[in-house]
């Protein structure tokens, strides 16, 4: 509901969505086999409107690649942080985003950004396109890029409505995030510990189940499979990335070549930051991080 009391934009849209989900289903759902059919598809859509902030980020890297006119007097970077608040603004105002879930954004925004000066001065990857709206070698539309993550992860927890089993303690998933973030940049100086961090990720992990609605019962998945699916996914998009040329690896300068597996083991690690990002909002706004009986008897 809005502040006046009328029913917001978007929940008219999610209940017509609703509405026409429901007509489908009783329309082609006789048995298990086509409950199955219908349960995959409703799981994909909902992915990607979960996805909706990334994809269209990832939408105008490759159309701005193709398409920006060369010589142009706003740089492809600039126009790409134009667009991007743009895009954020409408999302909010919409109702297609949350508040809570802006916020994480923003502050996955600053970590990323912070992480973007420090790996572009380590000659980690470069950004080969001039612009104005910049942090030293970092164009401020790769903020966003981060924040597309944590946009995913804050929109796919509210529409899958997540449910936890043997959740672990949020001290320990915080301590575990500080290691993680403070290994990336401390391995360009010490021991890179990324191993052991991916032990602890499986100690800490192993027993979690992540209960997830695509229709209209949960499922479960082992979230470490879950965290690993996310990080294929977000591999891929920056492969398309540095296609895109929005940003660069070396090796990459002089020609586009597919971005090393061992990124994976990155964004693998990123998604923990990230999660416990997310589930710091939803317990401070009360919400169900622990383990759900409910979920698990279903």
């Amino acid at each position: 509901m809005t502040p006046d009391g009328n029913v917001s934009h978007a929940a008219r849209l999610r209940a017509r969505l609703h509405a026409a989900r429901e007509g489908l289903r009783a329309r082609y759902v006789k048995g298990p086999w086509s409950l199955g059919v219908f349960e995959f598809v409703s799981f994909g859509i909902k992915q990607a409107w979960a996805c909706l902030f990334g994809g269209a980020m990832l939408g105008l890297l490759l159309l701005t690649h193709f398409f920006y006119p060369e010589g142009a007097a706003l740089s492809r970077y600039d126009f790409l942080v134009i667009a991007a608040v743009a895009l954020q603004a409408g999302l909010l105002l919409s109702g297609l985003e949350t508040w809570e879930e802006a916020r994480v954004i923003f502050v996955f925004h600053v970590v990323g950004t912070v992480m973007e000066l420090f790996k572009t001065g380590a000659g980690s990857w470069i950004y080969p396109e001039e612009s104005f709206l910049r942090i030293g070698a970092v164009p401020l539309f790769s903020g966003f890029m981060y924040a597309a993550v944590g946009s995913y992860l804050a929109r796919v927890w509210r529409i899958f409505e997540f449910r936890f089993t043997r959740f672990p303690p949020l001290w320990l998933q915080g301590l575990l995030a500080l290691a993680i973030y403070v290994n990336f940049f401390a391995h360009h100086w010490t021991v890179d510990i990324r191993y052991g961090l991916f032990a602890a990720t499986a100690l800490i992990y192993l027993r979690t189940l992540v209960w997830f609605r695509p229709d209209e019962i949960h499922r479960p998945m082992p979230l470490l499979i879950g965290f690993f699916l996310v990080a294929v996914f977000i591999w891929f998009a920056e492969n398309l990335g540095t296609f895109a040329r929005a940003w660069a690896y070396p090796g990459q300068e002089n020609g586009w070549e597919m971005v090393s597996l061992s990124k994976l083991g990155s964004w693998y690690l990123l998604m923990i930051i990230s999660f416990v990002l997310v589930a710091s909002v939803h317990r401070g706004r009360g919400g169900k991080t622990s383990d759900h009986n409910q979920a698990a008897r279903r």
